[in-house]
């Protein structure tokens, strides 16, 4: 393993809490901190890592401190789940221009998923979502990607990376997103033509609208996610002041939910929030939403660890159904009331329970559809 001690910066946990200590209940007495020594990480479930490079959102500084501003607020919450093990890695030095910051970003993230690690990034901007694929492309393992943000950053015409970094993530080579998903899209925001586009790309975007009325069809789209990018633009400005451009989009608590699916996953590596810019922040009220969503991907995380095994079907409700002349299979965990359902190649894909109506009463899901589109 890479000495990762040379791009990494150790977190001042006393001046975060400006000396004031911690009880014995909060985070911050749990947590394994990279303050002098890089914390033996063999044993930890999760590993944050913070990042301060922002130029990729067209502003020039260096020293944003959006991750330690967030991690202030973290390490106050209690420590519920005491089965998941959280180190936190200090943040990546930023690097002389954008390129090498995205390359020691890429470096840490690449060593921490070879370890086997899930990994939060903290901080930065949105493009930063590049250097966590390209942590991904180092593994040479198909991805499906997820992001949730209130726009669709494929502005090709656009000179701010953070932007049009997707258009270099869906369409660079080598290539390895076999499916990507957008969540919390603003219409107003997106235009129409693009989203033909992802739809003839049979990628999946769904709207803030639809997200807000049916949340729980989303767990199983993050069940299926490898990478989740979270820009904290999806959320409202008065549930995250920081903010600034919409009065609308998610909740908080709708985007702790979605935080919460996501550690539920079993096929998730990686999860970065992003765009958080402190100095735009209210009584850092959007620090606070963040560190809860932190602490609900742990609860989510924690809850995955009691999920059963697939092939344990004495652990699973099976129901057989068939719709316009195709039999399948519906699973539906004891323990999480989680589904799943067959596809004709005999795998099983994540699903809900409205999927599961829909077969009963003779419709082709949707996602059943989409799965079999894509081949």
């Amino acid at each position: 393993m890479q000495d990762l001690t040379d791009f990494l910066e150790p977190v001042a946990v006393n001046e975060l809490n400006n000396d004031e200590g911690y009880t014995d209940g909060q985070l911050a007495k749990h947590l394994l901190i990279f303050e002098e020594e890089l914390p033996d990480l063999e044993k930890a479930d999760i590993v944050i890592v913070g990042v301060t490079e922002t130029r990729g959102n067209g502003r020039l500084d260096t020293t944003n401190e959006a991750a330690n501003v967030t991690r202030k607020h973290f390490y106050q919450l209690h420590y519920w789940h005491t089965d998941i093990k959280i180190a936190d890695i200090g943040n990546v030095k930023t690097g002389a221009t954008l390129k090498d910051s995205y390359a020691a970003i890429k470096t840490v993230l690449f060593e921490l998923l070879q370890l086997k690690k899930t990994v939060i990034v903290l901080g930065g901007s949105h493009d930063i979502t590049l250097a966590q694929y390209y942590a991904h492309i180092e593994q040479k393992m198909p991805i499906e990607a997820t992001c949730i943000d209130s726009v669709i950053n494929l502005r090709g015409e656009s000179p701010i990376r953070s932007e049009n970094f997707l258009m270099e993530m869906l369409t660079g080579e080598p290539n390895l997103v076999n499916h990507y998903n957008h969540i919390g899209f603003q219409s107003y925001f997106v235009h129409p033509r693009m989203l033909e586009t992802m739809d003839k790309l049979r990628f999946d975007c769904y709207r803030v609208g639809m997200v807000s009325d049916n949340i729980e069809e989303m767990e199983p789209v993050l069940r299926n996610t490898n990478l989740l990018s979270f820009d904290i633009s999806a959320i409202k400005y008065s549930d995250a002041p920081a903010n600034k451009n919409c009065p609308n989009g998610l909740t908080g608590i709708e985007a702790c939910m979605l935080t919460r699916y996501a550690g539920m996953s079993s096929q998730l590596t990686s999860i970065g929030i992003y765009g958080y810019n402190p100095a735009a922040d209210h009584e850092e009220l959007t620090a606070k939403q963040i560190s809860q969503m932190l602490w609900y991907f742990i609860d989510g995380k924690s809850r995955h660890k009691n999920e059963a095994q697939m092939d344990d079907r004495n652990n699973f409700n099976e129901y057989h159904t068939s719709f316009t002349e195709n039999g399948t299979i519906f699973l539906q965990s004891k323990k999480t009331n989680r589904w799943w359902m067959q596809m004709p190649d005999k795998k099983f894909i994540a699903c809900s329970y409205s999927d599961y109506l829909k077969a009963s009463n003779n419709e082709i899901p949707e996602r059943w559809l989409r799965v079999q589109e894509r081949g």
